[in-house]
């Protein structure tokens, strides 16, 4: 037997949500400073005559949580926080000026949620920023690796992306991806 989570009913023909409702009705309570029966009361009337009149469009991120995937993710980007910190540590640390260029990497995707998922990965990490996205694009500059490392960032940010959408993808992300 299947369990339904209630998580809207249905008032006057229209779908009210009743996470939304609860909400407004503590943000009701905490603005008139008394918790008591009658400011609940008046709390969850006046979420539902909101939620009702002023109905919320539904809104899909285009983002999915795959615990697997974003366990891999996270211990990836820990690593790779780690190495790159001490890559831009060194270089702070060498007299002279750090190593640095500018990579155009094309991404595989065209999810913009994975597109902005990837850019602030990659502007987290020490020693990357993303200067311009681009559709199916991102211009990287790229501190504290020396030579010509164009090749090796591409197949960085390609890794990226596909533990990314591993991590967070839609079914469409991921067929983009194979």
């Amino acid at each position: 037997m299947k369990r339904r989570v209630l998580t809207t009913v249905r008032l006057f023909g229209r779908r009210v949500p009743l996470a939304l409702v609860a909400w407004l009705a503590l943000v009701w309570v905490t603005l008139w400073g008394d918790l008591s029966a009658g400011n609940v009361l008046g709390g969850v009337v006046t979420g539902l005559v909101v939620t009702w009149l002023l109905p919320l469009p539904v809104l899909d991120p285009g983002i999915r949580i795959h615990p697997v995937g974003l366990v891999r993710f996270l211990l990836w980007f820990g690593w790779d926080m780690v190495i790159s910190t001490v890559r831009v540590v060194f270089w702070v640390a060498h007299p002279g000026r750090p190593p640095a260029q500018l990579v155009l990497v094309p991404l595989r995707t065209s999810s913009e949620a994975m597109t902005l998922i990837i850019m602030v990965a990659l502007s987290t990490v020490p020693g990357s920023l993303v200067l311009e996205a681009y559709p199916r694009a991102l211009m990287l500059h790229v501190l504290g690796r020396p030579g010509d490392v164009a090749d090796a960032v591409r197949a960085d940010v390609t890794r990226l992306e596909s533990r990314v959408v591993a991590a967070f993808g839609t079914r469409r992300d991921r067929k983009e991806l194979e």
